[in-house]
């Protein structure tokens, strides 16, 4: 087992992987990756990468595999240091996955689990809503676009279920419930 925890947090648009992806950074130590903040960020620099990735976004679809892809290994190169990573909204497809297993076993520092955060999807169409109510989030604030992207977590990215099951490395987590009794789930899982 590597030293590093390297985890996949896991779960639909609305399930509450930033809320608990910053108690993970904060407890075992770790980077948070987070493709959202990232392509956020390129859109708020209104680089093309953040103009053809609103495009996207606000119509519900995934970014390009490559984009994500080359994005999440130069975040990883300019942290070396690090104990580990949370990887949040990463990987999303098998493709995504296999990349990241070659990108991290190749410095034999593998995923250590993957923990999936379920939640049923009415409960994530109102969170989202409400979100996107204070946020000013447009993917947020249109439930036609919000249930097109949980369709599109469950057609492309639930599948990677069987994928981290395989290693057994996929844990499933409760996701409704107070933010303390989710995060004592996720320790637990962890172990």
């Amino acid at each position: 087992m590597s030293e590093k925890l390297n985890i996949v947090l896991f779960g639909p648009p609305g399930a509450g992987k930033g809320t608990q992806s910053t108690f993970l950074i904060e407890k075992y130590g770790l980077v948070h990756l987070s493709t959202g903040d990232l392509l956020r960020a390129e859109i708020h620099a209104e680089t093309e990468l953040g103009k053809a990735a609103r495009e996207l976004m606000d119509a519900g679809e995934l970014v390009a595999d490559h984009i994500v892809i080359g994005m999440i290994k130069n975040m990883m190169e300019a942290h070396l240091e690090a104990k580990g990573f949370v990887f949040d909204g990463f990987p999303r497809t098998r493709a995504q996955a296999e990349a990241l297993d070659a990108m991290l076993n190749a410095k034999s520092e593998p995923i250590t689990c993957m923990l999936a955060l379920e939640v049923p999807e009415e409960e994530l169409v109102k969170r989202l809503l409400g979100r996107g109510a204070t946020s000013g989030r447009s993917d947020d604030q249109d439930e036609h676009v919000i249930r097109k992207r949980i369709r599109e977590y469950e057609e492309k990215t639930a599948p990677l279920k069987d994928y981290y099951q395989a290693q057994d490395k996929y844990k499933g987590i409760n996701g409704v419930g107070s933010i303390a009794d989710i995060t004592t789930r996720l320790v637990q899982a962890i172990g």
